[in-house]
């Protein structure tokens, strides 16, 4: 299900000088703030939660600094050719209202709110916040498509059940996705994960569950051809797309949590998204940037371009 063309105007990027902003903060991409989402194709929405951290924390500052460095987005992709402002309704919606104290409130708040956005028709493309925040998302997803095809572009698998007595965190998402059927049987793909683990048995969950993996390792050697193997059995299965920064290696993408040598460089996961043209997206999300460690906002910089390539997939 592709998001419908309006007959109205589309908005477009702007000057950032003579552009009115919301709020005094800077909209993604220059975009209008539009709160209506029954007046978009595709939603822009930030979800500044990081409640779910385990170990370095900041990401709630995310989409600020994503929106800060956005303001140099131009609208033609040369690589895909398309312009997606000329071809969809996009705006900036703002961001969700969390909970910061609460994860359990703060999913609720989530799904409910993101439900709004779809049943308006609408499709999300949410930026984080640490990666807990899948969960719920995908949970307001599933309301509107049923169970979905599912892309983790990541380090991590985040299949693990809990830490410290909290069965919520960043590394948990998709293991309680997967049991409550948010995502179709057999049509999960991992990308990019790399890394040491708790144990040799860490990846059992996702081999029981047919998660097809390609590790970071992997893709170095065999590079996207790999992926798009993979990719060809989703077919025009509805997919969500996660991308979580950190499957960037640090030397690129510095400002993020839980940062894991060997990763891909911003050259490999600028192809790696690319190759993602042609699945019927009907949503996706960016997480985990965390500014307090980022070097020159080179991160956000990096976020806020995967961004604009995201919405260039649908």
């Amino acid at each position: 299900m592709k998001p419908k063309k309006l007959r109205s105007p589309h908005p477009q990027p702007v000057d950032a000088l003579v552009y009115p902003r919301f709020s005094g903060v800077p909209t993604f991409m220059r975009l209008p703030h539009i709160t209506r989402a029954e007046e978009l194709d595709i939603a822009l929405i930030g979800v500044p939660f990081d409640g779910g951290t385990t170990y370095r924390p900041g990401p709630r500052f995310g989409p600020r600094n994503i929106r800060v460095q956005s303001a140099m987005i131009r609208p033609w992709n040369p690589v895909l050719k398309v312009n997606p402002f000329e071809k969809w309704r996009i705006a900036d919606c703002g961001d969700l209202s969390i909970n910061p104290l609460s994860i359990e409130d703060t999913y609720r708040r989530i799904t409910e709110q993101l439900g709004d956005i779809l049943h308006a028709g609408a499709h999300p493309v949410c930026v984080g916040g640490d990666h807990s925040i899948l969960l719920p998302i995908l949970r307001a997803i599933h309301k509107q498509f049923g169970p979905v095809g599912f892309v983790q572009l990541d380090a991590h698998g985040d299949t693990w059940g809990g830490y410290f007595g909290s069965p919520h965190s960043h590394g948990t998402p998709v293991k309680y996705a997967v049991e409550e059927g948010l995502i179709a049987d057999g049509y999960a793909l991992q990308v990019g994960l790399r890394g040491q683990v708790y144990s040799e048995g860490d990846f059992d969950f996702a081999r029981e569950h047919h998660i097809q993996i390609v590790t970071s390792e992997e893709f170095h050697c065999r590079g996207v051809e790999l992926v798009k193997r993979h990719l060809k059995k989703f077919g025009k299965r509805p997919i969500y797309v996660t991308l979580d920064i950190d499957v960037v290696d640090p030397a690129f993408a510095p400002g993020t949590g839980t940062p894991q040598i060997g990763g891909l460089s911003s050259a490999q996961i600028l192809e790696l998204v690319r190759s993602l043209k042609g699945l019927n997206l009907v949503a996706c999300d960016l997480v985990e940037v965390s500014p307090p460690y980022d070097n020159g906002e080179i991160t956000s910089l990096l976020a806020a371009n995967l961004l604009y390539e995201l919405i260039c997939l649908f």
